[in-house]
């Protein structure tokens, strides 16, 4: 979903809950998130993730699990 502020307000959200990775706008219209943090967190971001921000229309949300990359902060990637 991109045009309703999408990746910063996931990098809002990420910071605010000490979330580390990165967001990006994909070529097809979606948004792909790589995020690292304690479970609980990391739950309650997924979530958010999900429904997006105001004004956002999540239609389909992915979650799968990789190697930590131990990301030193949460970023918006062009």
């Amino acid at each position: 979903m991109q045009g309703v502020f999408f990746r910063a307000s996931t990098k809002t959200k990420a910071d605010d809950l000490g979330i580390k990775g990165f967001v990006r706008n994909e070529p097809d219209g979606s948004v792909y998130i790589e995020a690292e943090g304690d479970e609980g967190i990391l739950k309650k971001f997924i979530e958010w993730c999900c429904r997006g921000p105001q004004n956002a229309s999540v239609i389909k949300c992915d979650v799968t699990e990789d190697e930590v990359q131990k990301y030193e902060n949460f970023r918006i990637q062009r």
